[in-house]
């Protein structure tokens, strides 16, 4: 027996399209959301910077100080510089500074560069330099100023910076990354209020930076013999250490 096309008309057509659209939940569910859609369901979140600070007093300062000679060979600028540095560590030590306070943090044996008068004309040199480089550190803030005027009036050494420090620097940047987490919280929170919306989970947390601290009071300052008895070096107030975290919440249902 021949099979005979089924005719539907238009109307019936229309019917059995959305009945049969009605009947596979799963094609429309697993069908590809629109750009609109992907742009709706990434909305909701709220995204903001927070910023702490955090000021506590110096309890030390390292001071940077060298012990620089000349000669005609490397052995007889090595010789020299060995005697000048032990000659330094003993005025230094001799000034109440333990000897593990003092530290190398540099040294170099170079050919000495060409120098020039103030006419243009070069001046004899030695042919080799020895230059030692010490960090100091000092435990007496208030005692810097005093200690750079005996320093300085030692002709071996020459003086050429301070940086101020804080011993537990990091107690200093934990509370400033926590301060820096609470300010974030307080613009979400406003944010939110504003808006009429409330914040729901946090999404992201993203990585914290911490600056600030320790800052040189005097970068590569060369001074020599002093004639006063001490400098007028005054410690900072405070020092400032900053930090910021980038964080994002959900907006609650």
């Amino acid at each position: 027996m021949p099979i005979r096309p089924l005719l539907v008309s238009p109307r019936r057509l229309s019917r059995l399209i959305v009945v049969l659209a009605l009947a596979s939940p799963i094609a429309w569910a697993t069908a590809p959301a629109s750009a609109q859609d992907a742009q709706v369901a990434s909305a909701g979140r709220i995204a903001v910077t927070g910023t702490g600070e955090v000021e506590r007093a110096p309890d030390f300062a390292r001071v940077f100080v060298s012990v620089t000679n000349r000669g005609d060979s490397v052995a007889v600028v090595l010789e020299a510089n060995r005697t000048a540095t032990d000659e330094a560590l003993a005025a230094i030590e001799a000034r109440g500074v333990a000897r593990e306070d003092v530290q190398t943090v540099n040294f170099q044996v170079f050919e000495t560069p060409e120098e020039y008068d103030r006419n243009g004309n070069p001046r004899p040199v030695e042919p080799f330099t020895a230059t030692h480089q010490m960090m100091i550190v000092l435990r007496d803030t208030d005692a810097v100023g005093a200690f750079a005027g005996e320093i300085l009036a030692l002709d071996a050494i020459t003086f050429q910076s301070i940086a101020w420090g804080l011993e537990r620097s990091e107690d200093a940047q934990d509370e400033a990354m926590r301060r820096a987490v609470a300010d974030a919280r307080r613009q979400a929170q406003v944010l939110a209020d504003a808006a009429g919306v409330t914040l729901g989970p946090i999404r992201r947390i993203g990585d914290g930076h911490v600056g600030g601290g320790p800052q040189p009071e005097m970068d590569r300052m060369m001074m020599r013999a002093a004639s006063a008895p001490a400098v007028p070096i005054v410690p900072p107030a405070r020092l400032t250490f900053t930090a910021q975290v980038g964080m994002e919440w959900a907006i609650g249902e």
